[in-house]
């Protein structure tokens, strides 16, 4: 009976190994995962882009990029990327009012990891102050 036991459990084992090396879901790789807009005018909008690969072998499908504030506007890639394919995150921050910032940008897929947060940083100087120092 112990035998027996001990063959079920080998197996039961491998079963689950050999799925979880079989893991197809797709998955991020990012150029950059956070973007230092450093000092920026206030009133004029800045834009950035994230890009990312997919690196699984499922075709990664982002199903929401929501930003965390009303001051950042996200537009994304809205086909499923096919595997070694590259995607693209575009965000415009509104430098409407002069000081520091950091905002996040969750991104949901179905990815290995299905939600990831980006981030954007930077300073928005009164824009007589940029004027002055030119």
């Amino acid at each position: 009976m112990k035998k027996l036991i001990m063959i079920c459990a080998v197996i039961l084992g491998f079963t689950v190994t050999a799925s979880a090396q079989t893991d197809n879901k797709a998955e991020f790789k990012f150029v950059e995962e956070k973007h230092d807009f450093g000092k920026i005018p206030q009133g004029k909008p800045v834009t950035t882009e994230f890009t990312f690969t997919n690196i699984g072998e499922e075709p990664l499908i982002l199903s929401n990029v929501q930003p965390t504030c009303g001051c950042t506007i996200a537009d994304f890639t809205k086909t499923p990327v096919l595997k070694g394919a590259k995607g693209v995150i575009k965000i415009t921050y509104n430098a409407a009012v002069a000081s520091v910032f950091s905002k996040t940008i969750v991104v949901t897929s179905n990815a290995k990891t299905p939600t990831k947060n980006l981030i954007i940083m930077g300073e928005v100087m009164p824009a007589a102050a940029v004027a002055g120092s030119k």
